[in-house]
């Protein structure tokens, strides 16, 4: 795929979800942290219901630790993984009032020390509560990058490295939004939406359903 090419897809993009944001709820940079621990292997549906009862009840490091880790399982014990993510809330909220004053850090160092931050996950709090132009590439970045022929690549890291290679500077700081509404929503993994695709005649996928 050439950058002329690239270059429209994102225009129409942007176009076309104006103001994009992650679908998480959230009030803090420390709900969005805990937010998005909870996210993996889970809907962000699952994880909003949840933290719908848990944030009243501790949305600080100094609550969620007086809360411990039997605590947080009460309330988030319909996500999957519960139990390893409640032991990594913990001690993450130990790390943040131990070392960084009970702030989230805003540099990837810090961020990927934290029990249960990869990589993923890091680029998610950096874009969005720092306003840095990461990308964080997950199954639906990853599928739409592939599929769609934008940035192709064998694992999630090659995406991400390709995305930041290629992806214009003025659409980095939205990007991974708008690649996982895309792939939300609209090319999905099983009977992508072709025909309704706003970016259908851009695309390099030869399996095109367009019935």
């Amino acid at each position: 795929m050439n950058s002329d090419k690239r270059y429209e897809i994102f225009s129409r993009l942007r176009e076309h979800i104006k103001q994009p944001r992650s679908e998480l709820e959230y009030r803090s940079n420390f709900e969005l942290l805990i937010s998005v621990l909870l996210s993996a292997q889970a809907t962000d549906i699952s994880v909003n219901k949840a933290t719908a009862k848990l944030y009243p009840v501790a949305n600080t490091p100094q609550k969620m630790l007086a809360l411990g880790e039997a605590g947080v399982k009460q309330y988030i014990k319909t996500i999957g993984l519960f139990n390893s993510k409640a032991k990594n809330i913990i001690a993450t909220c130990k790390i943040l009032l131990e070392q960084h004053d009970g702030v989230v850090p805003d540099d990837r160092q810090s961020l990927e020390a934290l029990p249960g931050v990869g990589r993923k996950t890091a680029n998610v709090i950096l874009n969005v509560a720092f306003g840095q132009p990461t990308i964080a590439v997950d199954t639906h970045i990853f599928r739409v990058s592939n599929r769609t022929g934008i940035a192709p690549g064998k694992d999630v890291l090659a995406v991400e490295k390709k995305l930041l290679k290629f992806v214009a500077d003025e659409f980095k700081l939205d990007a991974h939004h708008w690649l996982i509404l895309h792939g939300r929503y609209t090319c999905i993994a099983r009977n992508p939406r072709c025909g309704s695709c706003i970016i259908e005649d851009l695309c390099e996928f030869r399996q095109k359903n367009i019935d």
